[in-house]
């Protein structure tokens, strides 16, 4: 599992793990047991945001680890509805005192826009006070890096007319069978770090047969496949479980995609989420 030892190298020279645990749907009295669980297997990449409601549970299991702090990289969002400085401000602050930390590695704009307005209103003067917040939290030492999730191009084009520090990240849905090539090239035009949440397409992906017959060519699992594929991209891979069984599969991606099979999957246009598309970022807008 030498890939939880790899890193990244964000354009601030943080470095951050290539593979993290991605903690969405966990709740909070489960989080704390699922996040020890997965340090000790060897994870040090953890994700989480207000909006999951289980920051207070991520942060007892950060703290309660046998690893030293400085050794983890500890990721959470402002509340996509937050469009204000004051406001983000005390965002900021809470998500600090609700994890219990002393800092945040990584903390990012959830979205653009307001959940119940996703991909909707102009909410660009809004981002760009939510940013101000995270800049000079990041200039104060809160934060060790910021970024943003879900932004597309002219989001990004948006917040950067105003903004003194680019986006160390922008947090993505990427995976085999939706593949956003043209963001994901402005994003490295930018130095800026993709990370790719739901790599395995919210398990939708399980039930594609031509995935299935890769991954069997490989020896490996679907997920272990499209994990694998979100690394050779050059993204963080955030797949998201409480179950100790899949996070050391989901770890166990030490093999090579080629390049003729990197092509099928970037091809492969895949987007049904099944009942998940009540979500706004599975919704296809």
């Amino acid at each position: 599992m030498t890939v939880l030892n790899e890193t990244y190298t964000l354009s601030n020279r943080v470095e951050i793990p290539k593979l993290g645990l991605g903690t969405w749907f966990i709740d909070d009295d489960k989080a704390a047991e699922a996040v020890r669980v997965a340090i000790e297997i060897g994870y040090r990449n953890i994700d989480t945001a207000q909006a999951y409601g289980n920051e207070r549970g991520v942060g007892d299991g950060v703290r309660n680890s046998d690893v030293a702090r400085d050794e983890l990289f500890v990721s959470t969002k402002l509340a996509a509805e937050i469009k204000d400085y004051e406001g983000a401000v005390a965002a900021i602050d809470g998500s600090l005192a609700t994890l219990g930390l002393d800092h945040i590695d990584l903390m990012l704009i959830h979205s653009p826009q307001p959940w119940d307005d996703f991909r909707g209103g102009d909410y660009s003067d809004g981002n760009r006070q939510a940013w101000r917040a995270l800049e000079e939290a990041h200039q104060a030492g809160q934060i060790r890096a910021i970024g943003v999730s879900n932004f597309l191009q002219e989001d990004l084009d948006s917040l950067l007319e105003t903004a003194t520090v680019v986006p160390h990240v922008n947090q993505l849905l990427v995976h085999a069978g939706n593949t956003p090539s043209e963001l994901l090239s402005y994003c490295e035009g930018k130095q800026i770090l993709v990370e790719a949440y739901s790599p395995i397409a919210h398990g939708e992906i399980l039930q594609n047969a031509d995935v299935a017959a890769m991954a069997e060519k490989y020896g490996v699992s679907v997920p272990q496949l499209c994990i694998r594929y979100t690394l050779q991209l050059g993204t963080v891979s955030l797949p998201k479980t409480a179950n100790p069984a899949h996070m050391r599969s989901n770890a166990q991606v030490d093999f090579e995609i080629s390049e003729a099979d990197m092509a099928a999957l970037r091809d492969l246009h895949a987007q049904d989420y099944g009942e998940s598309s009540a979500f706004p970022v599975y919704s296809g807008r």
